[in-house]
């Protein structure tokens, strides 16, 4: 008995020995079981499903189920990029996603850098609780408060226009004006819960690095600008990096809640293409509407890789 675990325990020796992995493997199999479980989910929600795009390049029949069904080619992405609504919803997808980009990306990192320099501790705090607490709001509630306080009889807003002498606003019903009622409330509901990731990049900077430059003389300004923002440059190019690929996928909820026939020529975006032609039209068009979506991811992979390699290129953090 003594002998059988003995050679157990060679037996272990030697793979450790010569398979470094096998060695880190069974050092740490406590953080290898933490990692089974999400990883678990990757495979059976983002990997799995995979099998199914192949429908994009089929003309699906439910009947005949997705191996049987009629092999079309690039037939559905060539139907997409011929069709009359083909440029205005790849527009106001572009174009949406660029002005959220430009405002949800900057303004966490000035409410982190102002938050960093404010003395009273009850002050941040409330600030944080106050900035913090709207994105636990549900998108279906949040376009019912939208549409509340942008009711052209009873809304908050135009009650506070009619009080300056200003004509009430109906400004769900006009299209000029919901990519920056989608785009300033989206800032609203999560700029808070943003910048916690920028906070606590700034609480990592060497606190050294302070005491020294207020012993130079340089004023928080300076400070800010050669000690705080190289410090949570890293972590700023690593968001932009996967906010890039993810700029054409804004979701079709909010941008379907508050969409209208009025708004429709400056709402209808991909996301919203594709659950009407996917789900409620009086044909359903799966393969059709899967292959919008598959065009749509491939652009979001060519923008994700073109930009992590511009960040390498210039000696920036990047994902791979």
């Amino acid at each position: 008995m003594e002998k059988a675990v003995a050679s157990k325990s060679m037996t272990a020796r030697k793979l450790r020995d010569r398979f470094p992995a096998v060695k880190s493997l069974i050092r740490s199999w406590q953080l290898y079981v933490l990692l089974a479980l999400p990883l678990l989910y990757l495979v059976v929600f983002r990997y799995v499903p995979m099998y199914g795009a192949q429908i994009a390049f089929k003309k699906f029949v439910i009947t005949k189920g997705i191996w049987e069904s009629e092999w079309v080619g690039l037939q559905h992405f060539i139907r997409f990029l011929n069709h009359p609504k083909f440029q205005e919803v790849l527009g106001n997808t572009i174009v949406l996603s660029l002005y959220q980009l430009a405002a949800t990306f900057p303004l966490p990192i000035m409410l982190a850098l102002g938050l960093n320099y404010v003395g009273s501790k009850w002050y941040k705090k409330t600030v944080q609780m106050v900035t913090y607490a709207p994105h636990f709001i549900s998108v279906v509630v949040m376009s019912g408060i939208i549409i509340q306080f942008l009711s052209p009889s009873t809304g908050a807003v135009n009650n506070l226009l009619r009080l300056v002498g200003i004509e009430p606003i109906n400004f769900l019903a006009k299209a000029e004006w919901f990519s920056s009622i989608y785009v300033w409330s989206d800032v609203w509901q999560n700029m808070g819960f943003a910048c916690i990731i920028y906070l606590a990049a700034l609480a990592s900077i060497d606190p050294g690095l302070h005491e020294a430059a207020v012993v130079d003389g340089a004023s928080k300004l300076r400070r800010l600008w050669h000690i705080d923002l190289p410090g949570i440059l890293p972590i700023a190019i690593i968001i932009l990096i996967l906010n890039m690929g993810n700029i054409l996928d804004l979701g079709f909820e909010k941008a379907l809640l508050l969409q209208n026939n009025l708004n429709l020529r400056s709402s209808e975006i991909i996301d919203t293409y594709v659950y009407k032609i996917g789900l409620t039209s009086a044909v359903q068009n799966f393969d059709y509407a899967a292959a919008i979506g598959l065009f749509k991811n491939a652009i979001a992979m060519i923008l994700l890789v073109s930009v992590n390699q511009a960040a390498r290129r210039y000696g920036q953090s990047s994902l791979w």
